[in-house]
């Protein structure tokens, strides 16, 4: 089958739980070393792979007819999009972030129907945390260590302050038309970090806004955009517009995410009420 019953989500974000603590592992026991150079310059290590076929041997065993949209695969041969369920899986989101030794890298695994991302799971290895949501049912955190995972834990996205927003931002992919859109707003502060966990952040109350108005690609994001809608939040393009999943070139132009949902959408891009415009 190429859907899968909503009934069933519940014990599926269990299994793709399970399935992330095994790339978790698989990255820690491979450590920061065998690193490439792949063509569009960005690097990949034998941790990236090892995540990666650790998600693909547990996702062919947990639903074999459902497709697998990951990073890696996508590099050396085009995908088949399809129009009922898939998985988007980002194996190793944040490489630079790891190979550096930071904490902030992630694995990446989300459940596609239709064009819009519906179920998420990130898992960051060196936290020993997992962010996990269903759309429509809520969205949670939880410890692991090992294979072990701790009982999980509701979060929700914070109210929109009247003063000041906390925004969080790519801290090696900042650009131009970002930085434009955080100088309409009055007050501002802005966190540096890497990788889907400024999702994360978002969904669990950390930050108000999370905007990036530069490409991407699919798998970057599903996860993060699924746990932050979960946690009460919205993903849109800039306009407000829905984002669409599974295009020819798997890349999202755009997209702001906020802790809660934007009274207005202005043509410019920007989002929030005049109130919190300079």
């Amino acid at each position: 089958m190429s859907t899968i019953d909503p009934v069933a989500y519940p014990d599926l974000m269990d299994a793709l739980t399970k399935i992330a603590i095994s790339a978790a592992e698989a990255i820690r026991s491979q450590g920061q070393g065998g690193v490439i150079t792949k063509a569009d310059g960005s690097p990949v290590t034998a941790a990236d792979e090892a995540a990666e076929a650790a998600i693909r041997d547990g996702l062919a065993r947990l639903s074999p007819a459902l497709p697998i949209i990951s990073e890696e695969e996508a590099e050396s041969k085009r995908p088949t999009i399809t129009n009922g369920n898939y998985f988007l899986v980002d194996p190793l989101d944040g490489t630079k972030e790891f190979i550096s030794g930071r904490d902030e890298y992630t694995v990446n695994i989300a459940l596609v129907a239709d064009g819009a991302p519906i179920l998420g799971i990130i898992a960051a290895p060196a936290q020993g945390l997992i962010w996990r949501g269903i759309v429509g049912r809520g969205a949670e955190r939880l410890r692991f260590s090992g294979q072990q995972a701790e009982t999980p834990q509701a979060i929700k996205t914070r109210p929109r302050p009247d003063g000041e927003l906390t925004v969080v931002v790519s801290r090696s992919h900042l650009e131009a038309r970002t930085q434009a859109y955080l100088d309409g707003f009055a007050q501002t502060r802005s966190i540096g970090c890497g990788s889907s966990v400024k999702f994360c952040r978002l969904a669990e109350g950390a930050v108000d806004l999370y905007p990036r108005l530069a490409p991407t690609h699919d798998w970057d994001i599903a996860a993060g955009h699924a746990i932050v809608v979960a946690a009460g939040g919205s993903v849109m393009d800039p306009d407000g517009g829905a984002l669409r999943y599974g295009s020819p070139t798997l890349i999202i132009p755009a997209f702001i995410a906020w802790g809660r949902p934007a009274p207005t959408a202005g043509a410019n891009g920007s989002q929030g009420s005049s109130s919190e415009r300079a």
